[in-house]
């Protein structure tokens, strides 16, 4: 109960998109439930940035799962993706002519992102690149990062600073590595969700043209085509939720299956609503066909993120304990540190911080997460009310 609880809070508030969900998932999981520490959670998301998928997601799910098994997992996806995947349903059956382009709410809701991703930094970095090496590593991953913005690139820099820190700290650590972190799964099991992630990824195609006919009495002839197509886009997506955009619009808008102006209007409302952008997947679902398509195209776009993290992470507390490991896991950690801070920058800082008074509201945001620690759903509240006051003053 408490894992659901947590995640359906963190779905209610986590604004911003993967970048920040890191930051909310970082204040909370790891300052104030401290239900793992700061490299733990680190590699996590080193992990997940290696993986395609939905990134913040998967982090959710490793930390439900180490917390409560598998039982633990679902319920950590399910309660931070059903705030966000309801809105998105719900939208498409009735309100999707309903535009937010300019709200001063919504703009906001930005600026309290901006200020939980650079509250994450500023605490990783003292913990994570403590260190002249590792804040040369954090520093020159966060520049790669701006100057190369490429699909696929943060993967690539990780592994840069992992092999770095490697030769670095390889002959330094104690052999002795830190605590087993429990994972809450054997390696049986991961076994299984990587047979399963393949099969499902090579056989899916085969299923849609040979048993569609033979199935069509039993299940809606769209159910197959939408499954495969939702789940090749969850296969393929690296660099976060917003990457799965794009592909998406590939798969659904020259077929027929959603018009242009709906997709665009479902791409609006996913900016605004908290959680993973993801969730959009259930907009479509709906809009294609209605609420069973919503949940194929949910389940479809998160499963092959789901069995992957399930897959790796009963083999990662023995790789972290290895000293080799522990060597370049120094330098991923400090990557992690310098991506946070490039995409604090862009797109948080640039899209976001536009003038004097977004630079102070973003500042007094801060000032309230970071020094009086006030809840983040009242950080929330607060981003919100100061934003539309200074556009009524304006």
């Amino acid at each position: 109960w408490e894992i659901f609880r947590t995640a359906v809070g963190l779905g209610l508030t986590s604004f911003g998109g993967p970048t920040a969900h890191l930051g909310y998932f970082h204040r909370t999981y790891v300052e104030r439930k401290k239900w793992l520490d700061d490299a733990a959670y680190a590699d996590l998301v080193a992990l997940a940035q290696f993986l395609p998928g939905p990134a913040s997601s998967q982090v959710g799910m490793a930390i439900g799962i180490a917390r409560g098994g598998m039982i633990g997992g679902l319920l950590a996806w399910i309660g931070f993706t059903l705030p966000s995947a309801w809105v998105m349903i719900v939208f498409a059956a009735y309100i999707r002519d309903i535009s937010f382009s300019g709200a001063a709410w919504l703009h906001g809701l930005k600026l309290v992102a901006a200020a939980v991703v650079a509250q994450a930094v500023y605490t990783m970095a003292g913990r994570l690149a403590p260190d002249r090496p590792r804040a040369t590593i954090a520093v020159l991953s966060a520049a790669l990062s701006l100057l190369w913005p490429a699909a696929g690139s943060q993967a690539v820099i990780i592994v840069l600073a992992a092999l770095i820190a490697f030769i670095r700290y390889r002959k330094d650590l104690p052999e002795e590595g830190p605590a087993a972190f429990s994972v809450g799964i054997g390696r049986r099991t991961g076994i299984i969700a990587l047979l399963f992630f393949f099969a499902l990824l090579l056989l899916m195609p085969l299923l849609e043209t040979r048993l569609a006919s033979a199935l069509a009495p039993l299940l809606p002839e769209t159910f197959l085509p939408l499954f495969n197509r939702f789940y090749r886009v969850g296969s393929l997506v690296f660099g976060g939720g917003h990457v799965v955009l794009p592909l998406l619009e590939r798969e659904v808008v020259p077929t027929g299956w959603v018009r242009t102006d709906d997709f665009l209007a479902g791409y609006g409302l996913a900016q605004a609503i908290p959680g993973p952008l993801f969730a959009f997947a259930g907009f479509l679902g709906q809009l294609i066909a209605g609420l069973p398509g919503a949940i194929v195209a949910l389940l479809a776009i998160f499963l092959p993120g789901a069995l992957l993290i399930v897959g790796v992470l009963p083999f990662w507390s023995a790789v972290r304990r290895s000293r080799p490991a522990r060597a370049a896991l120094r330098g991923a950690g400090a990557a992690v540190v310098g991506l946070l801070f490039a995409a604090l920058y862009d797109p948080l800082w640039t899209h976001t911080v536009a003038s004097a008074i977004d630079v102070v509201i973003v500042s007094v945001l801060y000032l309230l997460l970071h020094v009086w620690r006030v809840p983040p759903v009242v950080v929330v509240l607060a981003g919100a009310l100061l934003a539309e006051g200074s556009a009524m003053m304006r």
